[in-house]
């Protein structure tokens, strides 16, 4: 998380190129929306007695468990969408090369708005995977993954998950308010018999990313500038002052 804040603070809306990232975690760990009360959703108690760590993003939306995902992230600027993209727009745009991903591996991907499902889209929910957005990512009518963003001035940030096996019951267990029968309405990659290892789903997501944009890719590593904004922050993603408060 302290790397995808750097991202987004270094970027540059006139001159940088965009950029995507793609990452995963270990040990697994639970990240709550930016404005979300930790104690208002989290069974702390349990969350302490299993040791499971607890983060915030940066950008909004419900709890996440993380653990056997595959995460990507992107910054890039207004400019780099089309014209006059709104908010909403912006998420079709972007999560775009996921419908190309999850068609290379044999999948029918939709997104929640394009279907009829009777389902009220856009209600918020404490936990990610219980809720539905319109361009959230559907799999046989079943939410795969979730995505969310954060925006400074002209920069756009947005991040989401690609769940390899179904966590999403263990880390319902976590909260405060259990949602019911969140293993039926969600879908992985695993119970789609789809099985690579990460270097494999990497290179697939890039590619797709790459067809999906229409853009040219080249590997890079942090700059000078982000190692250093990325070190800085560490420490307040250490701190429960941010994790557990939301207190800079």
């Amino acid at each position: 998380m302290a790397v995808d804040e750097a991202l987004l603070l270094s970027f540059d809306p006139v001159d940088s190129p965009p950029l995507l990232r793609l990452y995963g975690w270990r040990p697994p760990a639970l990240s709550l929306g930016r404005f979300q009360d930790a104690a208002g959703v989290l069974d702390l108690d349990r969350c302490r007695a299993v040791g499971v760590p607890i983060i915030r993003r940066i950008s909004g939306g419900g709890v996440i468990f993380h653990a056997d995902e595959l995460t990507y992230s992107i910054v890039c600027s207004q400019r780099h969408l089309p014209p006059a993209s709104s908010i909403k727009e912006s998420f079709r745009h972007l999560t775009a090369f996921l419908l190309v991903f999850y068609g290379k591996l044999g999948m029918d991907p939709r997104y929640a708005v394009d279907l009829r499902h009777g389902r009220r889209l856009g209600e918020r929910t404490p936990f990610c995977f219980a809720g539905r957005e319109s361009y959230d990512i559907l799999i046989d009518g079943k939410k795969i993954g979730g995505n969310a963003q954060r925006r400074l001035k002209e920069v756009i940030f947005q991040h989401g998950s690609i769940p390899l096996r179904n966590r999403a019951e263990e880390g319902a267990g976590f909260m405060k308010e259990r949602p019911h029968g969140i293993r039926e309405q969600t879908i992985t990659l695993a119970e789609a018999d789809i099985e690579k290892d990460e270097a494999e789903f990497n290179f697939l997501l890039a590619e797709s990313f790459r067809e999906g944009m229409g853009v040219t890719l080249q590997e890079d590593r942090l700059s000078g500038r982000e190692t250093d904004a990325a070190g800085k922050l560490r420490e307040k993603y250490r701190d429960d002052r941010w994790n557990l408060f939301g207190e800079i």
